[in-house]
C-alpha cells in the first residue's frame, strides 16, 4: 500500500512540475486559450488511462504484497508470449522512445522542462504522459499562433 501512496505522490508532484512548467500555456489572457475539441480528447484518455492504471496497480499490489516491486510487475509482463509481446513492445516505447521523442522534438517546437513527460509516465502511466504532451503541443501550436 505505501508504493500505491509513494507513487500516487511522485505522479502528483510531475503533473504539478508540468502544469508550472506550461504555465504560460494555461493562462486564459490569450486569444485561443480554451480547450480544443482535440486536446479536451487527449485530456480524457489520460484521466481514464491514469484511473484504470491505478485500478490494475492496486489489484497488483495487493495480490502480491511480498513480492510487489518495479522487478516483479515487470518479470509478470512477460508470463505468456502474448504478454511478453505487448510487454517489450510497451517498455521499449516508453523507455527509449518516448524520452526521445519528447526530449528532442518538444524543445523544436517550444515546449520547456521536456524531461518532465517521460519522469511522469513511470508514475503515472505512459498514456497519461503522452497524453498531456499532446495536449500541451496542442496548446504551443495555438500561443505560438496567437496575435502578438
Amino acid at each position: 500500500m505505501v508504493s500505491l501512496l509513494v507513487h500516487a505522490g511522485l505522479g502528483a508532484l510531475t503533473v504539478a512540475v508540468f502544469f508550472y512548467a506550461n504555465a504560460h500555456l494555461y493562462r486564459r489572457d490569450w486569444k485561443g486559450s480554451e480547450p480544443t475539441i482535440l486536446e479536451r480528447i487527449y485530456y480524457a484518455v489520460a484521466a481514464v488511462s491514469v484511473c484504470v492504471g491505478w485500478y490494475f496497480n492496486s489489484k497488483y499490489v495487493f495480490a502480491y504484497p511480498a513480492e510487489a516491486s518495479w522487478v516483479h510487475f515487470t518479470g509478470m509482463l512477460f508470463t505468456n508470449p502474448a504478454a511478453g509481446s505487448i510487454g517489450q513492445d510497451m517498455i521499449l516505447t516508453n523507455v527509449v522512445l518516448f524520452p526521445l521523442w519528447t526530449i528532442i522534438d518538444g524543445p523544436r517546437r517550444g515546449l520547456r522542462h521536456t524531461w518532465i513527460y517521460f519522469v511522469m509516465s513511470l508514475f503515472t502511466s505512459f498514456t497519461f504522459a503522452m497524453g498531456l504532451y499532446l495536449a500541451a503541443q496542442e496548446r504551443q501550436v495555438r500561443w505560438l499562433a496567437r496575435p502578438q
